[in-house]
């Protein structure tokens, strides 16, 4: 069964080979068979197809691919979000607050705030979504944690060391991390990650982490540099992980070593904005030639939104992005953050994730910040997902 999708009045398609950095085609039309797109191109020159559908002008693009979150969690930080915008400042020790209350909840309650939450971000255009562990921070917990994510989302993350286990020693902790808990969660985690930051994991804690990770044969994403010029970057693109996130605070040699890697420099406008950081220098990284993605950062605690639109928003007002950059970023970038080459554009072969606006361009994603613009979202369904 074929779909001929037409009456696009702008098709970002995210072609690399593409003269525009969106791949944009006007007045465009889009055929889908098997949940792969089969053809893209001018309406005028759309093939047959066993199902036609008008899109009546709107504009289409990649779903987000979001490739930052924290969503198996329970329990509220409302307190601590009220706290901060009073000026107390954002410390990573709140994070014990999450771990108290998700190692409480039961199953059906953490897979009840997943599911609402992917929901949530799946009807604002998102069609990929990583999700970390790292609330739970005990073999058995992490190793729930990892098994309810794999139910809902298409990448899961082990963030075991997120911060060190409330009432244990720091370094009985990264022994626990090497051993126990890494044996716990590789068969069922793709990916692992480290917030290497003051509070959290120094260099060498953070190194033992992701060696052993990677020698278990996971990839690795680091948290790095959201609250001081430390170690993550350099850290991130020595031992080539996929992504390094938050990037608030940046040297010279720091945008020089991500923009002579294969390291995505993943921002998070949003996590920036609700923790008073300062907005991470994506005009930088981009003009210096870094990859960079946008992701949301969903969580309870420092960015408590799953709209990759806002994040995109934030990007050109106040970032200094483009509008072609911003977008790329939260769905190409996304997909190479993720070393996926199946999503984040569409192209012949790529996974037919059509996010459609109420809106004959891109551009009003900035133009109009805060507006509704999704229109549908149109996925093969179940979405396929990675294979952890």
């Amino acid at each position: 069964m074929s779909t001929l999708y037409t009456g696009i009045a702008e098709l970002t398609t995210n072609d690399p080979e593409a003269e525009d950095l969106l791949g944009r085609i006007p007045d465009a039309a889009l055929v889908v068979q098997d949940g792969l797109v089969a053809w893209v191109g001018p309406a005028a020159s759309a093939p047959d197809a066993d199902e036609r559908i008008d899109l009546e002008g709107r504009a289409v693009l990649p779903g987000w691919v979001d490739s930052h979150s924290h969503l198996i969690f329970a329990g509220d930080r409302t307190a601590e979000f009220e706290a901060r915008m009073a000026g107390k400042p954002y410390a990573a020790g709140g994070i014990a607050t999450t771990v108290a209350a998700t190692r409480d909840a039961t199953d059906d309650e953490l897979r009840a705030g997943l599911r609402r939450h992917v929901d949530e971000a799946r009807r604002q255009g998102t069609t990929t979504l990583e999700t970390k562990t790292g609330y739970g921070l005990t073999p058995a917990e992490e190793l729930r944690a990892a098994r309810i994510a794999a139910e809902f989302t298409d990448e899961v993350t082990w963030l075991g060391a997120h911060i060190v286990a409330p009432g244990v020693d720091p370094d009985d902790y990264v022994r626990e991390l090497v051993g126990p808990q890494l044996d716990a969660v590789r068969d069922r985690v793709r990916w692992a990650d480290v917030f290497c930051e003051t509070g959290a994991f120094d260099e060498d804690q953070s190194r033992a982490v992701l060696e052993a990770a990677q020698q278990a044969g996971l990839g690795l994403r680091v948290h790095g540099n959201q609250l001081t010029q430390g170690p993550g970057v350099r850290l991130a693109v020595e031992l080539d992980a996929a992504s390094v996130d938050h990037c608030n605070h940046l040297s010279d040699q720091d945008v020089e070593a991500l923009a002579g890697s294969q390291t995505v420099a993943t921002v998070l406008p949003a996590c920036d904005l609700s923790t008073r950081q300062p907005l991470a220098p994506a005009r930088r990284l981009l003009d210096a030639g870094a990859q960079v993605a946008i992701a949301a950062n969903c969580n309870p605690g420092s960015s408590y939104t799953s709209s990759v639109a806002f994040c995109v928003a934030t990007a050109v007002l106040q970032m200094h992005l483009t509008v072609a950059e911003a977008v790329h970023a939260a769905t190409f970038g996304g997909a190479q953050a993720l070393r996926r080459t199946d999503v984040g554009r569409l192209t012949v072969g790529a996974r037919a994730d059509l996010h459609v606006l109420d809106a004959p361009s891109v551009t009003h994603l900035a133009y109009r910040p805060g507006v509704p613009l999704t229109h549908a979202v149109l996925t093969p369904s179940p979405p396929p997902r990675s294979r952890n």
